[in-house]
C-alpha cells in the first residue's frame, strides 16, 4: 500500500514538472529573447510572445534590447486585450526610456489602451475619463504631433459619449415625473459639455423639465420655474441659433412665457420680444 502511495505521488511530481516545464521559454540572451518574442507577435501571437519579451528583462533593463523589448512588450498586452497591463508597459516605457524619439507614440498608445476600455454609454466612464486625460496629456506634450488631430478627435467622442450618458439620466430623471431633477441634470450637461453634440438637445430638455416642474409646484414658485425655462431658450438661441431644435424649443418657450405673464403681467412684453428673434 506504502509502495502503491508512493508511486502515485512520484507520478504525480512528474506531471507537474512536465506541465511546468511545457510553460518555459528558452532563449539565449536578451536579443534572442527580444526577437522570438517580437516574431511571434507579428505572426499574431501576442500571448505566446510575451513570456520571451518578458524575459529580456532577465537581464536588466539597460541592456540594448531593452527598450525594443519594453515597447514590444505593450504591444503584445494591448494586442491580448490585457488593457491595463499594456497601460503599465507604456508608462513604464515613457519613464523610463524619456530620450527615446518612440515616446510620442508610447504616450499616445497609453491614452489608447484606456480608448479601448472604454465602455459603451450606458455602464461605468472611469476609463473613458482616463482615455481624455492621457489625450489631454498627449495634446500638452505634443501640441504639434503627428497624432495631435487623432488625439483630439478622440477627446471629442468620448466627450461625447460622457455628455450623452449625463443626458440620459436626465430623460430617465424626467421619465419619473422628477423634473427638478431633470433640469438640473440636463442643464449640467450643457455646463460640462457645451461643446458636444449633445449640449443643444440639453437645453431644450432643461427648457421642457423646468415648464413641467412649474406646474408641479406651489403658486408662490411658479414663476421662478418659469424664468428658468426662458433662461435656457435664450441660452438655446444665443449659441445654438442654427439648431434643427430651435422651432420645437419655440413652442415650449411661448407655453412658458405665456404662463409667465399670466402670473406676472409686466412680463409680457419681454415674453413677446424673446418669441420674435
Amino acid at each position: 500500500m506504502r509502495i502503491a502511495s508512493a508511486t502515485f505521488v512520484l507520478a504525480s511530481a512528474l506531471l507537474l514538472s512536465a506541465c511546468a516545464g511545457s510553460s518555459r521559454v528558452a532563449y539565449d540572451g536578451p536579443e534572442d529573447a527580444y526577437r522570438r518574442g517580437l516574431e511571434l507577435l507579428e505572426a499574431g501571437k501576442p500571448e505566446q510572445a510575451i513570456p520571451y519579451l518578458q524575459g529580456a528583462f532577465d537581464f536588466g533593463r539597460t541592456h540594448e534590447w531593452a527598450a525594443d523589448a519594453q515597447l514590444a512588450l505593450a504591444r503584445a498586452y494591448r494586442a491580448n486585450r490585457e488593457y491595463l497591463l499594456a497601460a503599465n508597459e507604456y508608462t513604464r516605457f515613457t519613464q523610463i526610456y524619456r530620450n527615446d524619439p518612440r515616446v510620442p507614440q508610447a504616450s499616445f498608445d497609453l491614452a489608447m489602451t484606456y480608448y479601448d476600455r472604454a465602455p459603451e454609454y450606458r455602464l461605468d466612464q472611469s476609463d473613458t475619463e482616463a482615455a481624455i486625460a492621457q489625450f489631454e496629456l498627449y495634446l500638452t506634450r505634443y501640441p504639434d504631433g503627428a497624432l495631435s488631430e487623432e488625439a483630439a478627435g478622440r477627446i471629442v467622442e468620448l466627450r461625447n459619449r460622457l455628455a450623452l450618458k449625463r443626458f440620459d439620466a436626465g430623460l430617465q430623471y424626467e421619465q419619473r415625473g422628477l423634473h427638478e431633477a431633470a433640469g438640473i441634470t440636463f442643464e449640467s450637461v450643457f455646463d460640462e459639455y457645451f461643446d458636444t453634440e449633445w449640449a443643444d438637445d440639453a437645453l431644450v430638455g432643461a427648457i421642457r423639465a423646468y415648464t413641467r416642474y412649474a406646474e408641479q409646484s406651489v403658486q408662490t414658485r411658479k414663476a421662478e420655474r418659469l424664468e428658468r425655462a426662458v433662461m435656457n431658450y435664450d441660452r438655446l438661441l444665443q449659441i445654438f441659433p442654427d439648431s434643427p431644435l430651435v422651432k420645437d424649443a419655440e413652442a415650449l418657450y411661448r407655453a412658458a412665457a405665456e404662463r409667465l405673464a399670466a402670473l406676472r403681467p409686466g412680463t409680457a412684453g419681454a415674453a413677446g420680444a424673446g418669441a420674435s428673434r
